[in-house]
């Protein structure tokens, strides 16, 4: 009955929170609204916007306007890209499979930032003691991953720098939280995944990077990507939300340790681990034609596995116009 309660009392803060972000609306400084609604998840390509969230960078920003930031922290992509298209939030910080599956599915979006490319934050992983020494090595074995995501893309490139294909191995599907059981219980071969829980196996001790995104030609973007309606009706929120997130891009290195200390929370993991993982990542927020590209090739896969029906050109809904690259 308490936890009945309880979740009666959870949806109903999440529906006045939703009205509140969809219908509080006014004009002040050229302004459409007073609330922009960012939603976030756990995965150290977004290190910059943690670090802007915890030191207030963007509400600090936004104060001139009178306009306030609600953060929402969910798991993963697929929940968060329910909540934009409700009007639940303005804003998602994510990777290439939500935001071209959000896309295909006809929600009126822009992407209009690149968070980071991170090609080696997705690795095929293997037990430290394995005989599989290269992607040659994988024929006939059972290799699991997250159908449908990235590190699906990863085997896949990965096997064809070998010159096998995904029907050369036994694909098994399991979520990034079961993938390190299998493995050590000797269930399946190796693990296509991606960090940070790729540096937890390695720092344990008994696994070891078999191949990474920059072994096979994936660039692994990670994007920002806002509703149309609510971005085009604010452009000055959406210049500041990447002002801000260049900002703390650009001074990492000059972190605090107490901001260090929240970010290692966040993920989950110990600040030597997250800042170990940083060479991986290059934080921009420009879009290039190489991250077009890179969008393009994840709507190629997603449709050659049966995902999604057909491709179509990830340009045509990016919008670069909203921040120049200053602050």
């Amino acid at each position: 009955m308490k936890k009945k309660i309880l979740s009666l009392m959870l949806i109903t803060v999440m529906v006045i929170m939703s009205l509140t972000c969809a219908g509080c609306k006014k004009t002040y400084k050229g302004i459409d609204t007073n609330m922009v609604c960012i939603a976030v998840q756990p995965s150290a390509a977004f290190i910059p916007m943690f670090i802007a969230r915890y030191n207030h960078y963007i509400e600090d920003a936004l104060a001139e306007y009178d306009v306030s930031v609600i953060w929402y922290d969910y798991e993963s992509g697929p929940p968060m890209n329910q909540a934009i298209a409700t009007g639940e939030c303005d804003l998602c910080i994510y990777g290439d499979v939500p935001t071209v599956s959000a896309i295909t599915m006809g929600q009126e979006r822009e992407v209009i930032g690149i968070t980071a490319q991170a090609a080696d934050s997705y690795a095929v992983v293997v037990l430290k003691d394995s005989p599989i020494q290269s992607a040659a090595d994988l024929r006939g074995k059972n290799v699991a991953t997250n159908l449908g995501s990235t590190a699906h893309n990863l085997i896949s490139k990965y096997l064809g720098t070998a010159g096998l294909t995904l029907n050369d191995i036994n694909l098994v599907s399991a979520t990034p939280a079961d993938m390190p059981y299998l493995l050590r219980k000797g269930e399946v071969d190796a693990i296509a995944l991606w960090e940070p829980s790729i540096t937890k196996l390695v720092d344990a001790g008994d696994c070891r990077i078999l191949g990474e995104g920059s072994d096979c030609g994936l660039d692994g973007t990670n994007t920002i990507i806002g509703r149309k309606e609510y971005c085009q009706a604010n452009p000055k929120v959406i210049e500041i939300v990447l002002q801000q997130y260049k900002r703390a891009a650009d001074e990492i290195a000059n972190t605090s340790d107490a901001t260090w200390n929240y970010v290692a929370k966040y993920l989950g993991l110990e600040v030597s681990q997250v800042k170990s993982m940083l060479p991986k990542y290059n934080f921009s927020v420009a879009i290039t034609q190489r991250d077009i590209d890179s969008l393009n090739d994840t709507i190629n896969f997603l449709v050659g596995i049966g995902k999604i029906e057909k491709a179509y050109n990830i340009a045509d809904y990016c919008n670069a116009t909203y921040f120049d690259g200053t602050y």
